[in-house]
């Protein structure tokens, strides 16, 4: 009897703890874990400037670009909207050539969908599963943008290279 008993409350205790640490490792994020972004940043990309400027989170969302310049003249352009969903922010990003000439069709942009935050580090991947982005306030006015994509790995264990894509310094 009282072997059973044990036996029961081991099984409680093991049922209580799985549901614990699976709520744990599901959190859902919110665009406060993204709040770090907010401003305006420039740094040196491709051989020219670039600036990147975020919104403050409001209204389920967060606003921003990214401008290149190449040879004093505009290169690229990247407009974002991280909006808030049931599973965490989601990124939508468009891509435009000078004239504002977009890359990706008119109803469509790339999509990157929250993975984990941790303190003043976010990250996201693209809905096709390509591609990986690590947004991170490094030092209080340095934000990196790194780029992961996968290399060889088993399914149960991807393995993720990551660089820094592009590196900004806060503009006051």
């Amino acid at each position: 009897m009282l072997k059973s008993r044990h036996l029961l409350q081991a099984c409680i205790a093991l049922v209580f703890l799985s549901f614990t640490s699976n709520a744990q490792t599901t959190k859902t994020g919110t665009l406060n874990d993204i709040s770090f972004l907010d401003g305006r940043w420039k740094g040196t990309y491709n051989g020219g400037p670039i600036e990147a400027s975020w919104t403050a989170p409001e209204g389920n969302n967060i606003a921003g670009f990214i401008r290149m310049i190449k040879d004093d003249k505009p290169a690229l352009y990247e407009l974002f909207a991280f909006e808030q969903t049931e599973k965490g922010p989601v990124a939508h990003v468009k891509h435009f050539k000078p004239g504002m000439i977009a890359l990706e069709e008119k109803e469509v942009s790339d999509t990157y969908n929250f993975i984990e935050a941790k303190k003043n580090q976010a990250l996201f991947e693209k809905d096709d599963a390509t591609v990986r982005i690590i947004y991170e306030l490094r030092k209080q006015n340095q934000l990196v943008i790194q780029r992961g994509k996968l290399e060889e790995g088993t399914s149960s264990t991807p393995k993720w290279t990551f660089i820094d894509l592009f590196i900004f310094n806060r503009i006051p």
